[in-house]
Parts: structure tokens; C-alpha cells; sequence
């Protein structure tokens, strides 16, 4: 099985809820069920990038693991560690 597979199923559902978002403004809806959604995106958005980063860094850890070269160990590890780093500003 596709190890994004999940993660593409909530992000098509997230795609539908931006499109629910676009109807709800689009009818005028009350504006605070609007932001409670958005929240709702948000926070699926963010348990999305969570399963990538997990792959990713299984993957990247998995292959520092493997290589013979220590160089090659540490640009791996130091490229995990910015993105861990970009992705919690």
C-alpha cells in the first residue's frame, strides 16, 4: 500500500472542506461557523504535515543507517534537523 495514501485521503477531504468554506461565504452563512471551519482545515492541515514529516524522517533515518560514508550520515541528519526546525516556527 501507498504510504501517503492516507494522507492524500485527508487532504482531498480538507480540499472538500476549503470548497464548503467558499459556498458557505458565497451564501453569506454566519461568519463564525466560517472561522470554526477554518480552524477544522487548520488543524487537519497540520495532522497532514505531521504523517509527511513522519515518512520523511523514518525514510531519512532509515538511510543514514545504511550509508557507509559519515558524511553523507551527517548532511542527512543535519537536513532532518533544519527541517524540524523550519517546520515549528
Amino acid at each position: 500500500m501507498n504510504e501517503h495514501a492516507a494522507t492524500i485521503r485527508r487532504l482531498k477531504r480538507i480540499e472538500g472542506q476549503v470548497r464548503g468554506i467558499v459556498r458557505m461565504l458565497d451564501d453569506d452563512r454566519y461568519l463564525i461557523d466560517t472561522l470554526n471551519q477554518m480552524q477544522a482545515i487548520k488543524a487537519a492541515l497540520a495532522g497532514a504535515e505531521s504523517e509527511i514529516l513522519k515518512v520523511h524522517a523514518k525514510n531519512s533515518v532509515e538511510a543514514a543507517m545504511t550509508t557507509r560514508s559519515a558524511k553523507a550520515q551527517k548532511e542527512i541528519i543535519s537536513d532532518l534537523v533544519d527541517l524540524f526546525d523550519k517546520l515549528k516556527r
